[in-house]
């Protein structure tokens, strides 16, 4: 993204609707954007699936994991713990030879420990303690930009404290508020978007 549109307000997209900037780069996006990035996500299997994607994201651009999503699902049954908890070694291999995700062991095997702790969660647990760190609307007016939106807040390191002192692994404070941001924890629509309210 440039620096120019980094600092500009919500942009038209090619149906002349005004969207974040980083949606226009790319068809996935505008999709990505519009139909999920920001919406609320409850349920321990659909938040494992979001905090799995945004630690195998770590360094790399979102893109890349969006487009390998399907492989990311198929890989890990469809991110129900209860199944991904259950791997084998044999599956870890399988996971590491499979071009469809990023094969990056420890991000792998990250996500094979997370699944055997959260596994012995009581059910709706991880679904409270995500969103137990979500912060009061009223006290964060809409970006302006995209440059005004932050990488890490006292909330997700909270949050990425209380994770880490519950046994997940790869969950930093900007993995944590990248999580925030997509499951709706917090709204990072730019002023102008139309997805904003």
């Amino acid at each position: 993204m440039s620096d120019t549109a980094a600092h500009a307000p919500a942009p038209a997209g090619p149906d002349g609707t005004p969207r974040c900037p980083w949606a226009l780069s790319a068809d996935d996006y505008i999709a990505y954007h519009d139909e999920e990035w920001g919406r609320p996500v409850h349920g321990d299997d659909a938040l494992f699936e979001r905090l799995c994607l945004e630690a195998f994201q770590s360094g790399l651009s979102w893109i890349t994991i969006l487009r390998r999503r399907e492989g990311f699902r198929r890989a890990f049954a469809d991110f129900k713990i209860a199944s991904v908890a259950a791997f084998t070694d044999q599956d870890a291999a399988r996971l590491l030879a499979d071009p469809g995700i990023i094969r990056n062991r420890a991000k792998v095997e990250a996500t094979l420990a997370n699944a055997k702790v959260l596994a012995q969660w009581p059910a709706g647990e991880l679904d409270a303690l995500i969103w137990s760190y979500a912060p009061d609307p009223a006290t964060r007016p809409a970006p302006p930009t995209i440059s005004d939106v932050p990488a890490i807040t006292d909330e997700s390191k909270a949050l990425s404290k209380a994770l880490k002192a519950r046994g997940i692994r790869f969950v930093g404070p900007t993995t944590a508020y990248a999580l925030m941001q997509a499951c709706g924890l917090v709204n990072d629509h730019v002023a102008g978007c139309a997805w904003r309210n």
